[in-house]
């Protein structure tokens, strides 16, 4: 069986979702939908896309197994409703999902009234570097864990004309590292670790340019004494071919040893008191986004409608990563750990 494909939005990341699409071979992508005809029609030319159509509009009856919505997040909730009104069997929906906790609770819940799976496209979980380090930990590489380390330097966030070429509406966000970036590894040390107990941050915004905070940090505290930082800075870079590949470098510690990420998406290990370390075997494709992460996620939620298989990031317990976002810019504003209560 083929499963067929509509993606909904026509802009810079919807061109990875795409061209990942396209080599899906369980997919059919049968249509682009953008209110901008002329951008649609491009962005299909330059992948290849002959046999998708352009649209303006979602069909009401729709047609399609899979509706993929990669448009802004104002346009979230409308989208996504439109999605469940037709026969889709599962929707994707981009991150940052909706525009508030409130809003995206409730399209949550009437995706699960209506029966429809509803997924978030929150793709980092699915770089290869975090699968294969969560299989290591679980496999005891580093025995007991410690914590997790993670340092954002992608070196883009410089000057007047910082994010203009890619996405200039990074300059306009009230939130933007955390509400745009770190949201990544809120799900991200979610995925590697299970859930905190407590958050803290301090966020400041070094680039005058730009309306929100493009520097800071944040912890998670686990009840069994594990740490995870996130340690983010869009003016400092690091040393990578390609600084957009893992965006920054990543340490894992524990009690037997430490499992480390570089820029270049080498994954190695250090044993406890080694001097040495040791290349764990990782394959991907560079010249992919972030480990080619955007097919990965889209082939994990075939592989469900197809198999069966477990899925991940669903929309009702993706939105935990909001519920810790809002507490990531409390805990900032108020100087205070912020307890995240029951899951």
């Amino acid at each position: 069986m083929t499963l067929s494909v509509a993606v909904i939005g026509a802009g810079y990341f919807a061109g990875f979702h795409v061209e990942a699409w396209q080599r899906n071979p369980d997919v059919a992508l049968k249509a682009l939908i953008d209110l901008d005809r002329r951008k649609a029609e491009n962005l299909l030319t330059e992948h290849g896309a002959r046999q998708a159509v352009v649209a303006e509009r979602l069909p009401e009856e729709g047609g399609f197994d899979i509706i993929d919505i990669a448009a802004p997040p104002v346009a979230h909730a409308e989208l996504v409703r439109q999605a469940l009104r037709t026969d889709a069997r599962a929707i994707i929906c981009q991150k940052p999902f909706c525009t508030s906790l409130e809003e995206a609770e409730a399209v949550t819940d009437e995706a699960r009234k209506a029966g429809k799976l509803l997924v978030i496209h929150e793709n980092f979980r699915f770089q290869p570097w975090y699968r294969v380090m969560r299989r290591e930990i679980e496999n005891g590489r580093i025995g007991q864990l410690y914590q997790v380390t993670f340092r954002l330097r992608p070196g883009d966030g410089q000057g007047a004309e910082a994010y203009l070429s890619r996405q200039p509406y990074f300059q306009k966000m009230e939130r933007f590292l955390v509400h745009e970036t770190a949201v990544h590894w809120i799900d991200t040390f979610r995925f590697l670790l299970g859930e905190p107990e407590d958050v803290f941050a301090d966020l400041r915004k070094l680039n005058s340019v730009i309306a929100g905070e493009d520097a800071g940090y944040f912890i998670y505290r686990f009840g069994d004494g594990r740490r995870a930082l996130f340690d983010g800075n869009r003016l400092a870079d690091h040393a990578a071919d390609n600084p957009r590949l893992t965006m920054g470098e990543c340490l894992v510690e524990g009690s037997e040893g430490t499992i480390a990420l570089d820029g270049f998406g080498r994954l190695t290990s250090r044993r406890r008191g080694a001097k040495e370390w040791q290349e764990i075997p990782l394959e991907f494709d560079k010249s992919r986004f972030g480990g080619d992460c955007v097919y990965f996620l889209q082939q994990h939620v075939s592989d469900h409608l197809l198999n069966g298989s477990a899925i991940e990031n669903d929309a009702a317990s993706y939105l935990r990563n909001i519920q810790i976002e809002n507490a990531i810019y409390h805990s900032a504003e108020t100087g205070s750990m912020v307890s995240l209560g029951p899951k």
